[in-house]
């Protein structure tokens, strides 16, 4: 009850703490907490403070999980985001298959104490990956180059489709043989069909 309390009262105010601040540092903040409350539940608390620890990890949890959907929504264009998501879902849910093992062995084997203790330390090493890969100057339009192509896919006359058509192509989204001159732009970036790696 008090896990989902936390997760409520952080999804319902995240629209106005996330108008204010940025993604990263408030994703960073609330993983930051999970590790700190965690880590206060090793000290064998007493039934109100353990309460009280359980809505402050739901917070943290909830307000983590919001920001990863907005990282997902940012970094995908609207055909591939379904992708994004089930990934994103399958990847949460293994770790869940493994980590609710985990603290479920730990806990009747060694006790609550150090199974707090070493959840504490698994939020704090997912912590130092997020802050390690995912870059502090996250510029969301990026200056990149794009060489010669020729192909054929499906499109629309978007900022990379600006070509000449012959009458028969039919209407958009179509597909027929084009090419891509080269070019260097800057705009929002997705990996995609036409951005296949993150420009340096």
């Amino acid at each position: 009850m008090c896990f989902g309390a936390g997760s409520m009262v952080a999804a319902l105010s995240m629209s106005q703490v996330l108008a204010r601040l940025e993604d990263r540092p408030v994703s960073l903040s609330a993983g930051a907490i999970m590790a700190s409350a965690l880590g206060l539940g090793a000290l064998n608390p007493g039934y109100v403070a353990l309460a009280l620890l359980w809505f402050v990890i739901g917070l943290g949890y909830s307000a983590v999980l919001v920001i990863a959907g907005r990282l997902l929504q940012r970094s995908s264009t609207k055909p591939d985001r379904p992708a994004y998501f089930a990934a994103q879902f399958a990847l949460s849910h293994l770790c869940f298959l493994v980590t609710y093992a985990l603290a479920g062995w730990l806990g009747s084997t060694y006790g609550l104490p150090l199974t707090f203790a070493m959840f504490s330390a698994i939020v704090l090493l997912a912590l130092g990956a997020a802050a390690a890969l995912w870059p502090a100057q996250d510029d969301r339009e990026l200056l990149h180059e794009h060489p010669a192509v020729d192909h054929a896919h499906l499109h629309i006359h978007d900022e990379h489709h600006q070509h000449a058509h012959e009458g028969w192509e039919g209407p958009e989204p179509h597909s027929h043989p084009h090419r891509h001159v080269p070019i260097k732009h800057r705009h929002r970036f997705t990996i995609d069909l036409h951005h296949n790696a993150w420009p340096r």
